[in-house]
């Protein structure tokens, strides 16, 4: 019984992450920042993706002990985000309209540093994290060059739900930053470290609940 009830705590609290990590990009990041505000939050939008990757798909992970989860962890959230987008289809805006964020390659990163690293959970929350952090980033900036103009999406279908003061403007590219992937990636690399710590340190909290 005691086993069931530990495995089922554990599904449950993934799949919690990840039906989060969804409503995470459809209202805190990825509408933001792909249309009404560019490359201002990409920063802000670089860490949010980072932090909540990482510690699902390290917590995830240690529970099976299995390289290769990380990604599958990632696939779900992918999954779960392009079923999301079909809200915003059926309102009438394009399904291309809520760009999905790339977080399988760099899950693909941290599950490359879990195999090579022999299991070593140590190695996974420093170098896979810093890994996850750096890289995000950089697939999701590549992600962003291949959709259509998102500032033109942008006008052409505003959000029913915007408040005035946050009406579309042009990119403000060079105005706070040089370099939104650089500056994403660095604070990325920094704090998702100690969010894979916690991630990992969830899987331990989580089987002595259990085991009390």
């Amino acid at each position: 019984l005691m086993v069931w009830l530990r495995r089922t705590t554990h599904y449950l609290f993934i799949v919690v992450v990840a039906v989060n990590s969804t409503l995470l990009t459809i209202n805190a990041g990825d509408y933001i920042f792909y249309t009404d505000w560019a490359w201002t939050s990409f920063v802000v939008f670089s860490i949010s993706q980072s932090t909540m990757l990482v510690v699902g798909a390290i917590y995830y992970m240690l529970f099976t002990g299995v390289p290769g989860t990380a990604t599958y962890y990632a696939t779900i959230m992918t999954i779960y985000t392009w079923v999301a987008k079909g809200a915003w289809f059926a309102l009438g805006y394009p399904y291309d309209f809520v760009v999905t964020p790339v977080w399988i390659p760099s899950a693909m990163l941290l599950d490359l540093t879990y195999w090579a690293t022999r299991r070593n959970k140590h190695a996974a929350i420093i170098i896979g994290g810093t890994l996850v952090g750096l890289s995000l980033p950089i697939f999701n900036m590549i992600n962003l060059l291949l959709v259509r103009d998102p500032l033109e999406m942008a006008f052409k279908y505003p959000r029913p739900t915007l408040p005035p003061y946050m009406t579309p403007i042009g990119p403000q590219v060079g105005k706070f930053y040089n370099s939104p992937v650089a500056l994403g990636s660095g604070a990325g690399a920094v704090l998702s470290v100690p969010i894979a710590a916690l991630g990992a340190k969830l899987n331990t909290w989580t089987y002595r609940w259990m085991a009390a």
